[in-house]
């Protein structure tokens, strides 16, 4: 199986270094397409054998399978240019898809398929076989370092200044629906869009978003009422060399690749 990676960033250059240095057996990385081909050549470069470095519309031709690990803001026209192709799109930028509504029907239209990796969530499984019956609520908390959320527009709308004014304790920075938290936080709410494709739906999953200063890491807290069954899941991230981004992430990507082409797996 060819893999194309679209992003190269670090998680990317995480998911490249696993991938060339034999993980999965039948898979190999074969392309990567970047914002900055240059920069990405010269980090391309030191893997072996040595992936093409290619624009975006030259990447489906060379894969038979794509991961997306750039941002939301680049997921719509990567989504766009991978399903086109018929091809799938392994992707971990869910903050993006609301930005993409006809994601379904160019899906649909040209046989491609759209996977989440979302490491950072727990409980997806569970949560889908939940979303076969009924399910009465979904209520994700989250709790993030106040730094990582300093910049962030709406929280600075709201009067937070959490670099000027670093809070001592827990601070509710936002409540509402997973929608509207994918909205205002594109970077961090991945996560929220991922329950809610599992699930109920965006306006019907809610969500509130703590800024924590005694993390070291983001802390994802799930509450799930259903017909058949009560859950209550707690994930602990670490961060990564990036502290935007969990650890857990790069690992999500190889652990949904090698579903594709392990001859026994766990999970639905």
């Amino acid at each position: 199986m060819r893999v194309g990676l679209a992003g190269f960033g670090n998680v990317g250059k995480q998911v490249a270094e696993r991938l060339s240095a034999g993980c999965l057996d039948g898979v190999r990385l074969t392309a990567v397409t970047a914002r900055d081909l240059e920069r990405a050549a010269r980090s391309a470069a030191s893997l072996t054998p040595e992936p093409a470095v290619v624009p975006l519309a030259a990447l489906p031709a060379l894969c038979d399978i794509v991961v997306e690990c750039a941002t939301a803001d680049s997921f719509p026209e990567i989504a766009r240019t991978v399903l086109h192709a018929g091809l799938m799109l392994v992707c971990v930028s869910a903050g993006g898809v609301p930005n993409c509504p006809e994601l379904v029907d160019l899906a649909r239209k040209h046989g491609g398929r759209v996977r989440i990796a979302s490491g950072a969530m727990p409980g997806l499984d569970i949560i889908r076989s939940a979303a076969e019956g009924t399910i009465h609520r979904v209520h994700l908390a989250s709790r993030i370092r106040p730094d990582s959320l300093a910049h962030e527009p709406y929280v600075l709308a709201a009067g937070h200044d959490f670099s000027a004014r670093p809070p001592v304790s827990p601070v509710l920075v936002f409540e509402g629906t997973a929608g509207e938290a994918a909205a205002h936080f594109p970077r961090h709410f991945n996560v929220a869009v991922s329950l809610s494709i599992a699930g109920i739906g965006f306006e019907r999953t809610s969500v509130e978003i703590w800024a924590d200063p005694q993390l070291q890491g983001t802390v994802h807290c799930v509450e799930l009422d259903a017909e058949e069954v009560g859950l209550t899941m707690t994930s602990r991230n670490r961060p990564s060399a990036n502290p935007r981004t969990s650890r857990i992430v790069a690992p999500s990507i190889i652990a949904a690749l090698r579903s594709l082409v392990a001859p026994v797996i766990a999970g639905s």
